[in-house]
């Protein structure tokens, strides 16, 4: 796989050491059992995959890239390029502009542009409509464009579906980045319309079974669906594609009760017809972070940390698995670590703050399990390895064990 130039302020020689030395042993990656990090007196289990993915080390690269290639030229990037605070943060203290927040709402007008501008598309890709905007002035974005490529492979299997006359229905939250971009490409091609979970989706089986009135889709859909969409006659013949970073068994189970709600409305033998036999379309970092943090949780431990933006949605998932679990919290930064007392934790659901307290046992020996967004870097697992293991004052056996890592 391709190495990208990222930021040395993003890397640490100890996850690095641990990461590289995981992969040598296991080139297939199938073992999904996590990393021990053994101080006395305090355990720390990493999982086996966290942290930077392919297509976040990519839009980084690009991102400064065209800081250092364009000096004295105005930057913008449409919104956040990821959902990671330490990044964004960075890319403002040199310079750069964001046209958008995280929810669309205009931060500087576009009719403000020049055609000697830039303008950086962010990893979640963006809506058709916006591209346009942008070209319409005379910004060129192709060489500025940071979209994942996997984001990219969604758009191409949903072209592909809409090719052989399916609607789409997109699993996805319906405010992300990323699915306001994929069903902009999905719903120029065919009728398309987004689920945000499993409930929706019931609802929406209702509606194609006959147990709800076709009046109710616009009072469930109608701010969710592509214009023109006709339920009694887009509902028939259908295809699952998602946002790449929802949870993978969430996304199977919707693909699987529409499947066999088709089976019950035309016949198995008809199945092919009206239901596409898409493949899932989860990235391979998020398949693997969830894969690795179900392998974590098989290890006893008496708390979990998960580390990310708190608008990433992959980082949230990742919560949401281990709080099954365990007490789990998640945090943005070792700043959060406010002492060994106190803890400002984000509510993945609400994204609300709160401080706790007494979040650590102290009294006795702890293990704890932690992993980490795939939009958050290295720098920041490390440092709350190091935070966490001076409360416990085994802060001499960490040096020791990255200078084993490490050598």
């Amino acid at each position: 796989m391709k190495q990208f130039e990222v930021p040395v302020g993003y890397r640490s020689s100890l996850i690095s050491a641990i990461k590289q030395q995981r992969k040598e042993l296991d080139k297939l990656k199938k073992d999904f059992t996590p990393t021990l990090l053994d101080l006395g007196k305090l355990k720390i289990y990493l999982a086996r995959h966290f942290g930077f993915c392919y297509g976040v080390e990519n839009a980084i690269e690009i991102a400064y890239k065209t800081i250092e290639e364009n000096k004295g030229k105005k930057i913008y990037l449409l919104s956040e390029m990821i959902h990671n605070p330490q990044v964004n943060a960075n890319l403002i203290q040199k310079g750069v502009q964001f046209l958008h927040d995280t929810l669309g709402n205009e931060l500087i007008p576009l009719s403000s542009l020049t055609q000697d501008d830039i303008v950086i598309i962010p990893a979640f890709g963006t809506t058709l409509e916006m591209e346009q905007k942008i070209k319409s002035i005379g910004i060129q974005i192709e060489k500025y464009n940071t979209t994942c490529p996997f984001v990219e492979k969604v758009w191409n299997r949903g072209d592909q579906i809409a090719q052989k006359g399916y609607s789409i229905i997109i699993h996805g939250k319906p405010k992300h980045e990323e699915t306001r971009a994929t069903f902009s490409h999905a719903s120029a091609n065919t009728p398309s319309v987004i689920v945000n979970d499993m409930e929706e989706t019931l609802t929406l089986i209702q509606i194609m079974t006959g147990a709800l009135p076709l009046s109710d889709f616009e009072k469930h859909f109608g701010t969710k669906c592509s214009n023109g969409f006709d339920p009694s006659k887009d509902l028939n013949k259908i295809g699952v594609i998602n946002q790449t970073t929802q949870l993978a068994t969430d996304t199977q189970a919707i693909s699987d009760v529409l499947r066999n709600t088709m089976i019950q409305l035309h016949g198995m033998e008809n199945i092919q017809e009206h239901f596409a036999d898409t493949r899932d379309t989860l990235c391979y970092a998020t398949n693997d972070n969830q894969s690795a943090v179900i392998g974590l949780l098989e290890v006893p431990g008496d708390l979990a940390i998960v580390m990310g933006g708190k608008n990433s949605s992959n980082s949230s998932h990742l919560v949401e698995l281990c709080e099954n679990k365990l007490t789990t919290y998640f945090i943005d930064s070792e700043d959060k670590l406010l002492s060994a007392v106190q803890l400002q934790q984000t509510n993945w659901r609400n994204k609300e703050e709160s401080l706790i307290q007494s979040y650590l046992p102290l009294d006795k020996e702890t293990t704890i399990l932690m992993t980490s967004g795939a939009s958050c870097p290295d720098t920041v697992v490390e440092a709350t390895i190091r935070k966490i293991a001076s409360f416990y004052q085994v802060e001499n056996n960490l040096e020791k064990l990255i200078e084993d890592w490490t050598h």
